[in-house]
């Protein structure tokens, strides 16, 4: 592996090989998401816990201080919309140039496959991948569902993934769901749990990280499970004692508690 390109995903992924990286691009599909209409507001108090951002150019520039940031991976698919037809037909609206510009750590889409647009997501990893590897700059692709949720299964994910590291994803992002274990033993390259399935208490999140940790990934991608908590910055300090620290639920939970009864 290149230089420039080690360089990059180790500032991602920490010395212990796992990562926490922390999502705030929903806006580009969904608008003023709830907790994060204010982007800068939601990611001050919980921005120290987390290895990485994944954000649109957009925000970086408006609500993250180059001072005091963190890894950037840079969100570079996009043109659809929750009031749109189709949420699968996304192009990549943002050029290796303006990532360079920008001294991003990594730049990452979506591709939707079995969908009318599979073709068009995955040539969008592939040319991605090629001006990445030109570059030094590392791909993530972000197995993406739509609005087709019962697809979170492990034959769908192992499917996704797989094609994904082919076209040369350096890191995957995929759901994490039951049987785990397949999706991260036929992909390649590094995977990284998005949600679970919709759970109703903290400790069901992070039952289902841990499991995900058990099983083969070297970190999460979330973000609705954290900052749209009632207490976010426990709820990244116990994922992070599971990621890092290889707590278990319960000790999670155990750290959750603590930091909420600071907070209360």
């Amino acid at each position: 592996m290149d230089w420039g390109m080690a360089n990059r995903l180790s500032r991602i992924i920490q010395p212990d090989g796992h990562t926490l990286i922390m999502p705030v691009d929903h806006g580009y599909f969904q608008g003023p998401t709830r907790k994060l209409e204010q982007p800068r507001k939601t990611l001050e108090p919980i921005m120290p816990y987390c290895d990485a951002l994944f954000i649109t150019r957009g925000v970086l520039r408006s609500s993250v201080d180059p001072e005091n940031a963190k890894p950037i991976v840079l969100r570079v698919s996009g043109g659809t919309s929750v009031v749109g037809k189709d949420l699968a037909n996304e192009g990549l609206t943002t050029s290796i140039e303006e990532a360079i510009r920008l001294n991003v750590s990594a730049i990452g889409l979506s591709i939707f496959i079995g969908t009318d647009y599979e073709k068009d997501s995955l040539l969008n990893l592939a040319k991605l991948a090629d001006d990445g590897e030109k570059y030094g700059i590392p791909v993530m692709a972000v197995t993406a569902v739509g609005k087709e949720l019962e697809k979170r299964d492990a034959r769908y994910l192992a499917l996704a993934s797989r094609i994904a590291a082919e076209l040369g994803a350096r890191v995957v992002k995929t759901y994490w769901c039951e049987n785990f274990a397949k999706v991260v033993t036929g992909c390649p390259v590094p995977v990284i749990m998005a949600g679970g399935p919709k759970v109703d208490t903290e400790l069901q999140v992070f039952e289902f990280v841990y499991d995900g940790m058990q099983n083969g990934a070297i970190g999460v991608n979330l973000g609705r499970n954290i900052w749209q908590n009632p207490f976010p910055t426990a709820m990244i300090k116990g994922i992070r004692s599971i990621i890092h620290e290889n707590a278990t639920p319960k000790q999670a939970q155990e750290i959750y508690d603590g930091e909420k009864a600071k907070a209360s």
